[in-house]
């Protein structure tokens, strides 16, 4: 993926994603990206004893034939998508249009390091509060603390509220449920 910065320099964005789960394994940022800097990042985002079997990625110059047989070395196959053919990688073309429509087009880099910083902000909203309609819909990395279910499905469960909290400074927002304070037991006297 490519921004321009606010100086008119144009700036990479390596993105890998586990196509399962929709997590975002990892992302950086560059103003020149090779072969070497791209085997780094994947060195990055894949430890020893990773899961995955195959990793998908398009005919760009970066992913040089050196590249693919080093990630064969971790054990992955290498899947290129054909020549012109954006559906074969859809669920990663998906992703970035998403990263675009979603965070990119509201904003002007700075410089690289705003970029990315930008980005993994992102990231985070996307993977742990941003719904995603294909996991049912659901959010890559859910949260751990579980909220009791009300008797009433559209109504809060007793003593629950709503709280906000704001995403790349309010272009988006995280909802969830927090638990309400407990009043001081003499503040509840006084009041009867």
């Amino acid at each position: 993926m490519v921004s321009v910065t606010a100086s008119m320099r144009v700036l990479y964005v390596f993105v890998a994603m586990e196509v399962g789960s929709r997590r975002i394994l990892h992302t950086n940022v560059t103003a020149q990206p090779t072969a070497e800097w791209t085997l780094q990042k994947f060195r990055e985002c894949f430890t020893y004893d990773h899961p995955y079997l195959y990793l998908i990625h398009d005919r760009d110059s970066i992913f040089s034939a050196s590249l693919d047989s080093a990630l064969e070395g971790f054990g992955l196959r290498v899947l290129k998508t054909p020549v012109r053919a954006p559906k074969a990688n859809a669920y990663c073309e998906r992703l970035i249009g998403t990263i675009r429509r979603e965070c990119l087009d509201f904003l002007i880099p700075i410089n690289e390091r705003h970029l990315r910083r930008t980005v993994t902000e992102f990231v985070t909203h996307y993977n742990r509060g941003r719904p995603h309609s294909a996991l049912g819909p659901g959010i890559p990395e859910p949260p751990q603390a579980k909220v009791p279910a009300g008797p009433h499905r559209h109504k809060l469960p007793a003593r629950y509220r709503v709280a906000s909290t704001p995403v790349l400074g309010g272009l988006h927002h995280e909802y969830r449920l927090e638990r309400e304070a407990a009043q001081p037991q003499s503040s509840v006297q006084g009041r009867v």
